[in-house]
């Protein structure tokens, strides 16, 4: 099993992909390890005031469901609060964090519940509403929101697909109706179509970090440099692969966040724990969560 673990380093994504290596940069535990078979893992960070509130993954194997914590730190990254701030009855994961016309959104991947909801805070960062369900043909994947040119646009996977897609679909509004992009997918196969990180601009170049799993799942990150976009063309390009350190060891088996922070950049590794009772804690988990991913208990999804 998979036990991924946060953390932080004091460079700009911009810096890391010029690099095109963490190597040389001083990486840092966001908080403690946790419990031997729970772990954090997606993190995506907002800075308000002299706050830094990170969202993430919080997984226990015994149940298999994920739930979005929230930790909150000063300017030192030292830690002063956390807390679950979002839980449902399905797997959540990768909360994209982001702000738009003065108000805060969270994207949390959960394709298990059969969609995609868009939630905003009722009263940052501990309670958020869903507002709108996001609308495509098929249901997204690690969806990660860009605003470009007066539009927005939305890079995500495609839930059961086995070969590695990178989809894309555009709005005028971040709640949509949603329109697919006549040239999705952007990118096959397992080298960079799944998300990673926030999609921002880096020395004024557009880029989405995107997952490389062709060695094993969420083996390291790269950057995908998108060189033209509007809606009728998406033009894109692969960088280096970015992997973990030495210095992250025990945590050196694979990197699959690189998330754009202010003047930090979040990042999450893991190790594999291949004991005997892990598989039977990982088994037992997925049992749970069949039984609880029934449509009979999930019933109707309300929306805000």
């Amino acid at each position: 099993m998979d036990i991924w673990r946060p953390g932080f380093v004091r460079a700009t994504l911009a810096e890391i992909l010029e690099a095109g290596s963490l190597e040389g940069f001083d990486a840092k535990w966001l908080v403690p390890q946790e419990s031997r078979f729970t772990f954090l893992a997606d993190p995506f960070g907002v800075v308000r005031g002299d706050l830094i509130h990170v969202f993430v993954e919080k997984l226990d194997y015994r149940d298999r469901r994920g739930r979005i914590e929230v930790l909150t730190f000063d300017r030192e990254m030292q830690l002063a609060n956390r807390q679950i701030c979002l839980s449902e009855p399905w797997h959540l994961s990768f909360p994209v964090a982001f702000q738009s016309d003065g108000e805060d959104y969270l994207l949390p991947e959960a394709h298990r519940s059969g969609g995609l909801y868009l939630y905003r805070a009722a009263n940052f960062p501990s309670r958020w509403e869903r507002l709108a369900k996001i609308e495509l043909p098929h249901v997204p994947v690690d969806a990660t929101p860009l605003f470009h040119d007066d539009l927005w646009w939305l890079f995500h996977g495609r839930a059961g697909d086995i070969r590695g897609e990178l989809h894309l679909a555009y709005s005028e509004r971040i709640s949509g109706p949603w329109w697919p992009h006549p040239s999705s997918p952007l990118v096959l196969g397992p080298r960079g179509s799944r998300p990673a990180g926030l999609a921002m601009k880096a020395n004024g170049k557009l880029v989405l970090p995107v997952q490389d799993g062709s060695r094993t799942y969420g083996g390291a990150v790269r950057a995908l440099w998108i060189d033209e976009l509007d809606t009728l063309r998406a033009e894109c390009r692969h960088g280096p692969v970015i992997g973990p350190t030495a210095s992250m060891a025990p945590f050196c088996n694979g990197l699959h966040t690189l998330s754009a922070c202010g003047e930090i950049t979040l990042f999450d590794a893991k190790r594999i724990d291949h004991s005997l009772l892990g598989q039977m804690i990982s088994l037992r988990g997925k049992a749970v969560r069949a039984v609880r991913q029934s449509p009979l208990l999930l019933g109707e999804i309300p929306i805000h």
